[in-house]
């Protein structure tokens, strides 16, 4: 089995970011530090990432939470920053859990978290295309030909966005709160897409990835998905 999916069914991390591990000098084979991504591990290889023994997880946990604005989306900050991770109750403390993916720091709402690396792997690929929705809040009315524009895609770092779906649900002259389902993840996106057209988003939040729905959870709070739930993401 390779590396990184071996690293993947640890929990260590999804796939791609096993392979950074692996490239940081940071994984031992049977103490000696692995130096190719190309390196497989046999039955009887004992595995190590930062000098301490891993195994694959024979049972995984996935997580919904409900990310307040002020978290990273990271298992651990350099800067000292809170993290997602202190939402995470305590019996999950010591699960090897992290983040499917990510929220801005100033953005809200649907956050997976998981143990498993090959489910992380599989909704982060961009070739899968899942659809995610958000509730934006826009400063001042926006018209139809603003939102065609985002429709349509915009330019961001050279290359234009895939087209998307975007609607006005309620407007009072001062905010427009716009719904807006995109199938990519790239860095601010939705942010970037508003600011390509000279519009500000005030407020966002994440509400769905595909048909999984936040609902009511409760912001900062988590609950484990269901088992239809993670069996219709393994599909999406």
């Amino acid at each position: 089995m390779r590396i990184n999916k071996y690293l993947a069914l640890c929990g260590a991390a999804s796939r791609r970011k096993a392979e950074q591990l692996v490239l940081d000098g940071r994984v031992q084979i049977n103490g000696k530090k692995v130096d190719a991504l190309a390196c497989d591990v046999g039955d009887n290889d004992t595995v190590s990432l930062d000098g301490k023994k891993v195994e694959p997880i024979h049972k995984h946990i996935y997580l919904m939470v409900n990310k307040p604005k002020g978290f990273i989306c990271t298992v651990s900050d350099e800067k000292d920053r809170k993290t997602v991770m202190e939402l995470v109750p305590q019996k999950y403390k010591d699960k090897r859990l992290f983040p499917v993916g990510r929220l801005d720091y100033d953005t809200e709402g649907l956050l997976l978290m998981t143990t498993d690396g090959d489910f992380c792997n599989r909704l982060m690929h961009p070739r899968n295309e899942i659809p995610k929705t958000y509730a934006a809040r826009i400063e001042g009315d926006i018209t139809e030909d603003e939102l065609n524009k985002i429709r349509a895609g915009v330019i961001l770092d050279g290359r234009k966005t895939n087209r998307c779906k975007a609607k006005v649900v309620a407007a009072d002259g001062k905010v427009s709160r716009v719904e807006i389902v995109i199938s990519e993840g790239r860095n601010r996106q939705v942010r970037r897409m508003f600011e390509a057209i000279n519009r500000e988003v005030v407020f966002l939040k994440r509400v769905a990835i595909g048909d999984i729905r936040l609902g009511g959870l409760g912001r900062g709070l988590v609950r484990e998905l269901t088992p239809d739930e993670v069996e219709y993401l393994r599909r999406v």
